[in-house]
């Protein structure tokens, strides 16, 4: 299955988010904007797609770094840009509260910038030439929501569901329920029978039912012991550092583990170690996994 005409999809990686491009002659539209590291190239990208047209709104699905983080230099080249928001965080938005939208926690970084409207949810927007649904889509992030377009069958599903999984349930790492939450919106998207899901990371794919499969496999796996969820969300954010900096010092890591209060969290509760001991553990854990190699006590990102 094609995209539609006026639709078009920029795939980043992991450090940055996809940006979903509408191409509308009055209001062209993006949804989500990848990392701040990488604003340069996102702004790059979207007047590449825009070919001059000026940008005049930005939606979010969620507000995790990684897919607001170029919302401030997209702002700033397009003043006239609107930026619109899931509805949970626009107070800790206006006061600009870096632990509440988990930046502190994750020890990631967001530009600052201000919204202009929030979504309503369930609600309807109109994006290019079609309505699209806004959906509750918690469990990763229990404010995300996803975009769905019946008339032409394609979700955009933020990190709810991935061709081979999904984001990580942070709420489980806080003791905060999340699983059953995940599983709540993989049921909605299974009920909506999406012919193409666009994904936040990862290429637009078909082959929804097997995605789901997946993705429900693993739920079961988390829940059944949720250290496993803790050693997913900890690899995962010091590989998305690992990818923001190209190289981490074991120091680094011990620091992040000790600074970050998600990490502490899990520290506290599944491993009771020394964390330079546990730097080291994870450390050998990037390396065996093929997403780093080793430079004395130094990590590099493997090209």
């Amino acid at each position: 299955m094609q995209l539609p005409d006026g639709i078009q999809v920029l795939e980043r990686g992991w450090l940055s988010s996809n940006h979903i491009v509408f191409h509308d002659p009055e209001l062209p539209t993006v949804v989500d904007t990848g990392y701040g590291s990488e604003s340069a190239q996102t702004l790059a990208l979207i007047q590449a797609a825009l070919q001059g047209q000026p940008l005049q709104r930005i939606i979010n699905t969620h507000l995790h770094s990684d897919h607001a983080g170029g919302n401030a230099v997209l702002k700033a080249h397009y003043p006239a840009c609107q930026i619109i928001i899931p509805p949970g965080l626009q107070d800790a938005v206006t006061v600009w509260d870096e632990a509440r939208l988990s930046y502190t926690a994750t020890g990631q970084h967001c530009e600052r910038f201000l919204h202009d409207e929030v979504l309503t949810v369930p609600g309807t927007l109109r994006l290019g030439a079609h309505d699209w649904q806004v959906l509750p889509a918690a469990g990763h992030d229990h404010d995300m929501v996803m975009l769905w377009c019946d008339a032409l069958g394609i979700l955009i599903s933020a990190d709810a569901l991935w061709e081979k999984g999904f984001g990580i349930i942070f709420s489980e790492l806080v003791g905060e329920p999340g699983f059953g939450r995940q599983q709540a919106t993989l049921d909605l998207i299974s009920q909506l029978a999406p012919r193409l899901v666009i994904p936040g990371h990862g290429a637009p794919f078909t082959e929804v039912d097997a995605a789901l499969q997946t993705a429900n496999s693993r739920i079961q796996w988390l829940m059944d012991d949720p250290k496993r969820n803790a050693d997913n969300a900890i690899k995962a954010l010091l590989a998305f550092k690992l990818m923001a900096h190209q190289r981490l010092s074991l120091a680094d890591i011990t620091q992040l583990i000790q600074q970050s209060q998600i990490f502490n969290t899990v520290v506290h509760d599944h491993y009771p170690h020394d964390p330079a001991v546990l730097s080291e553990r994870f450390a050998q854990q990037l390396v065996k996994v093929g997403a780093a190699v080793r430079d004395g006590d130094d990590l590099v990102l493997k090209s």
